[in-house]
């Protein structure tokens, strides 16, 4: 595809706050000069939405696939018609996670068939997904089953500093045990190919200890020196320019200050911590791995605040412009003839 990139925005899940940040961001005048969102969801959920949060829901809605190629001017919507206007704010059920799982099959559907160029999605409840009959822990899985990856990262990006997780949802203990020699330098690896490809130059890794102070030279326990050090050694090895394992209590920000292009953490709360401290509101995720281009906002559903039109849509503007923004330079690639 080329012009304006079309993004698939999908609602999420319709309690929560994901139909509110979704109305407010693409109404954004400024997101829609560089790209024209597709809202894949229910007009019913961002009918009754609008009224009870004072917002505008002028949504042109499409009938068909085809319809997106003709269309110039944003924002669309994609109407699954999949919930209605009976549900309640802030409470999780099976009909509002199956229509958010709903919404990612058809995005993917949309780009599998050329109509659209990316994906942005705004969140949804993993209970609730459950609920609905689908087995994912989250949209990360979720899209690399229906793309059919094996090799997947999920990841955030956060201005200059970018941050790849060894694992996601898990339990601290499992976690801890996920962080082996083997594991990290396949992240390394996967790292250095994916972040190098996305800056168009060698990309400088920097690894997070586990430890407090990165272990303090075993001070703090082992795993920097017997399952880390390996690692990092062997990646060198490879010509991959990788440092640590660093402080987690600095390394961040430096990423952040641009002195490393991505920071590998160990566990999820180790990166969203840092992410989210150093760059609430703006920062999203990114899916690194997949064949397409996914990005999200770096929070939740937050069900307590859902239709009380207090939540903030920075986040999901941000995710949408992100998407937007490598959609044009695969674009660009494209015509340059990068692209095999």
């Amino acid at each position: 595809m080329s012009g304006i990139p079309k993004i698939a925005v999908t609602i999420g899940d319709a309690a929560g706050i994901g139909p509110e940040v979704v109305l407010k961001a693409v109404s954004d005048r400024l997101l829609l000069a560089e790209c024209l969102p597709v809202v894949v969801g229910d007009s019913a959920v961002l009918r009754r939405t609008a009224e009870v949060c004072g917002l505008d829901c002028n949504l042109e809605s499409v009938a068909s696939e085809e319809e997106l190629l003709t269309i110039g001017k944003g924002p669309v919507l994609f109407d699954l018609a999949n919930i209605g206007d009976e549900f309640t704010f802030g409470v999780e059920s099976a009909k509002c996670g199956k229509a958010a799982g709903e919404f990612i099959e058809k995005s993917v559907a949309l780009w599998k068939g050329g109509f659209i160029d990316a994906i942005s999605t705004a969140p949804l409840s993993k209970r609730s997904l459950a609920l609905g009959g689908y087995t994912f822990p989250g949209h990360t899985e979720f899209l690399a089953a229906l793309t059919g990856t094996e090799r997947f990262a999920m990841s955030f990006f956060a201005g200059d500093l970018r941050v790849l997780l060894m694992s996601t949802h898990l339990p601290l203990r499992d976690a801890i045990e996920k962080v082996t020699t083997e594991s990290l330098l396949d992240l390394i690896r996967f790292a250095d190919e994916q972040i190098s490809k996305l800056i168009g130059r060698k990309a400088r890794i920097a690894v997070s200890g586990l430890n407090p102070h990165a272990s303090e030279n075993g001070m703090f326990g082992e795993e920097e020196a017997s399952r880390m050090n390996p690692a990092i050694e062997m990646a060198r090895a490879e010509h991959i320019e990788v440092s640590g394992p660093h402080s987690a209590d600095t390394v961040f920000l430096r990423g952040f200050k641009g002195e490393f292009d991505a920071v590998i953490a160990c566990y999820h709360d180790q990166a969203t911590i840092a992410v989210k401290c150093l760059s609430f509101g703006a920062g999203v995720n990114v899916t690194l791995g997949l064949p397409l281009i996914r990005t999200s906002v770096d929070h939740g559903t937050a069900f307590d605040i859902a239709g009380k039109n207090s939540a903030e849509a920075d986040s999901m503007k941000t995710a949408i412009k992100l998407a937007a923004k490598l959609a044009t330079m695969n674009q660009q690639k494209a015509r340059d003839g990068q692209l095999s």
